[in-house]
């Protein structure tokens, strides 16, 4: 059983949290989707730390308790990011001495799919292979509208006076867990605490919503799909509200080596929904991903 470690690092100048195993294998770096942090694996994390693999989930900048973004263009921001921390994961734990440095697998959720999916366009030497869950950018619904027109955060918004962040909190999260899973009440209430403990407040929120018109004409057309050379598997939820799986014919007309994994009853988020799932395509994705390690992990 790998221990898992939670600390602080600067990757392109951004500092942020890391949660880290020090396992072994191909190592694997876990990015989270728009308005998530790296809690969002904390499932993942646990299987793989029973499975005694080598991964590292970090808070993306702007997100979770990372430095926030600069002006300009997010993405290439982001890319600058995902790849100095694709290179720190590849270059070995803190503590195991590592001296070879190794590609590692780029696993995003939503944007962090996106990301994952960009890296392996922009910096193939670090990168072994893509595990994305439903990557934005490819075929997403209205989901700013989605949200912005809910009528308890159109209400929060528009009342005069300052609110206790526990309302705003609370109001965060059940829209979360209305539009991210496919089964809400089944989800870990903690998970969605989770969520909102990020969005303290009101101006926090606005914040963030800020951030998303700012990030959406950034994610119309985001691909050079042609120039990625490594294995890819798109691993959708036949339920997702927020980014439709049908977007997946795209990918897997320009990446010959693309391959989709469709799961049943699941929404945005199987990471949270179907971890058990997710983990054992984690493994299977690797070139030592034995039937052994699988079932450790389960």
């Amino acid at each position: 059983m790998e221990p898992l470690f939670e600390h602080r690092m600067e990757f392109a100048g951004y500092e942020t949290r890391v949660l880290e195993l020090e396992g072994s294998g191909d190592p694997l770096v876990l990015f989270h989707g728009w308005s998530d942090s790296a809690d969002t694996w904390r499932c993942v994390l646990a299987r793989l730390g029973r499975a005694g693999r080598r991964a590292v989930a970090v808070d993306l900048p702007g997100f979770g308790t990372a430095d926030p973004l600069a002006d300009g263009p997010m993405l290439p921001q982001l890319d600058e990011f995902g790849a100095a921390a694709l290179a720190y994961a590849g270059s070995g734990a803190r503590r195991t001495g590592r001296r070879r440095a190794t590609r590692a697998v780029a696993v995003g959720n939503s944007l962090g799919g996106c990301l994952a999916l960009r890296l392996a366009e922009r910096v193939p030497e670090r990168v072994e292979r893509v595990v994305a869950l439903a990557p934005a950018g490819l075929d997403m619904a209205r989901w700013l509208t989605l949200i912005e027109h809910d009528q308890v955060l159109r209400a929060l918004a528009s009342v005069p006076v300052p609110l206790p962040g526990r309302v705003v909190q609370s109001a965060v999260a059940r829209v979360y867990r209305s539009l991210a899973f496919a089964d809400p009440d089944a989800v870990d209430p903690e998970i969605a605490r989770t969520f909102a403990s990020h969005h303290p407040d009101r101006a926090a929120l606005g914040r963030m919503l800020a951030a998303a018109r700012r990030l959406l004409p950034e994610l119309h057309d985001p691909f050079n799909l042609a120039a990625i050379r490594c294995n890819v598997v798109l691993v959708w939820g036949d339920s997702d509200r927020l980014v439709f799986h049908r977007g997946a014919k795209r990918l897997l007309a320009e990446v010959a080596s693309a391959r989709l994994e469709l799961i049943e009853h699941c929404g945005h988020s199987p990471q949270i929904e179907h971890s058990d799932r997710v983990v054992r395509l984690l493994l299977e994705a690797t070139d030592d991903g034995d039937d052994a390690t699988i079932a450790a992990a389960a």
